[in-house]
């Protein structure tokens, strides 16, 4: 039953969309007479980043722009993080300068998460002349209800593996959102310097002291449970068991150190001082017998577990989300006919899980040698941004263990 009905090929992303010849940019339309313009100044009510009074009058309105507005749809922030690095690579390609808004983030302010991005030496446009579309407008704004008909299916669609790493839109596609990482994925200050100090940490326990001519390694391993369910078909309605990702862990810290030690022998040292590094989204992966020995990347900011919250004298370090009513109940990323205005603390309790989420994939991207995940999630798809080309794909230290499929960027 392995693989069965997979999904279709990848397609290209192609060239840009063909323009509209009946289009006129606001701009060109308000200085034609087609348009009225602004009769007075108006109070924005979103929020750029970068964009202050301070700067209003000291820098020109930029030639040509893509503002990416940050909304979640779902529960999840995978999906936003990896349409905001695809977009700005294409912003960069495009030639266009770009800028978040955050106005309206579930997860609070961006610069809670993460540095501030690079600001422009320009300003953003007036917001009447922000388009949704077509792709020829001059001033672009892009939300996940619009990405979709920026590039119709090309970035949705997983693609069976052929021996190789699919097709050229594959690589172009990688390579705009790598672009969108290295720019963009810098956490806050405090956020940062633990994720250096974890790794290092990390580092220091797979030294074998000079008992063998190599060091340990470090198998990151990424749990995703939720409503992410697999795309093999057996597991369809449930999940990949935990023993296929501790298996492979523990094969690959096998197999890589086979007659590698002195005189031809198998380098037991460097296996012993091996780790398997988790993260998962489920408390209860954390507590598996098969995960025994394993080191969580990162404990910083942890979710409550079953049993945590059954015991009623709560671990002061572990985020309750569970049964705190703020998330429990009174606001959920779901579909209301009138959507409820989320309290602070709520926010401020996403944006703890979400600086959780980041520290997890920044912690196992930046000290795994190989990482081990399912494609269905969309963190595991992000981590193989985060390693690299050559480490993740030419060097297959990007592993997944949900059928043969090879990367891809977004689903919808």
């Amino acid at each position: 039953m392995r693989n069965k009905n997979p999904p279709p090929f990848q397609t290209s992303l192609g060239g840009t969309n063909p323009s509209d010849k009946y289009f006129i940019d606001v701009p060109d339309a308000e200085k034609a007479g087609l348009l009225p313009g602004l009769a007075e100044k108006t109070v924005q009510a979103s929020h750029i980043i970068g964009e202050t009074g301070e700067s209003v009058g000291k820098k020109a309105v930029c030639e040509s722009t893509m503002t990416f507005v940050l909304e979640t749809a779902d529960a999840g922030l995978g999906n936003t993080l990896m349409e905001l690095w695809l977009f700005y690579g294409l912003a960069l390609k495009q030639g266009r300068s770009f800028f978040i808004d955050d106005s309206r983030w579930a997860y609070g302010k961006y610069t809670d998460i993460f540095q501030p991005p690079p600001v422009p030496n320009c300003l953003p446009p007036p917001r009447h002349q922000m388009l949704p579309c077509p792709t020829q407008a001059r001033h672009l704004v892009v939300t996940s209800a619009t990405a979709r008909s920026m590039w119709a299916d090309s970035i949705s669609k997983p693609y069976p593996r052929q021996g190789g790493h699919g097709d050229s839109s594959v690589r172009e596609l990688y390579d705009l959102a790598r672009a969108g990482y290295e720019a963009l994925f810098k956490l806050n200050t405090e956020d940062a310097k633990y994720a250096e100090d974890r790794m290092n940490l990390l580092a220091r326990k797979t030294r074998t002291q000079g008992s063998s001519p190599n060091n340990g390694m470090v198998v990151g391993v990424h749990v995703r449970h939720g409503d992410c369910h697999p795309l093999e078909y057996q597991y369809r309605s449930s999940y990949i068991p935990i023993n296929a990702f501790t298996d492979k862990a523990r094969h690959i810290i096998e197999v890589s150190y086979q007659g590698a030690g002195r005189g031809g022998q198998d380098d037991v040292p460097a296996q012993e001082h091996s780790l398997i590094v988790m993260a998962s989204d489920d408390p209860m992966v954390y507590e598996s017998d098969e995960f025994r020995g394993a080191h969580q990347a990162q404990d910083r900011i942890r979710l409550a577990g079953k049993q945590e919250v059954q015991k009623g004298n709560p671990n002061p370090r572990v985020m309750h989300h569970f049964v705190d009513d703020l998330l429990a109940g009174r606001w959920l990323l779901r579909t209301h006919t009138k959507k409820p205005q989320p309290t602070a603390d709520a926010v401020r309790l996403r944006s703890y899980i979400g600086r959780a989420y980041m520290l997890d994939l920044a912690v196992l991207s930046g000290s795994s040698d190989v990482v081990i995940c399912t494609v269905s999630a969309m963190g595991c798809r992000l981590l193989a941004v985060m390693m690299g080309w050559e480490r993740a794909m030419e060097k297959d230290n990007w592993v997944n263990v949900d059928g043969d499929y090879g990367w891809t960027a977004l689903s919808w």
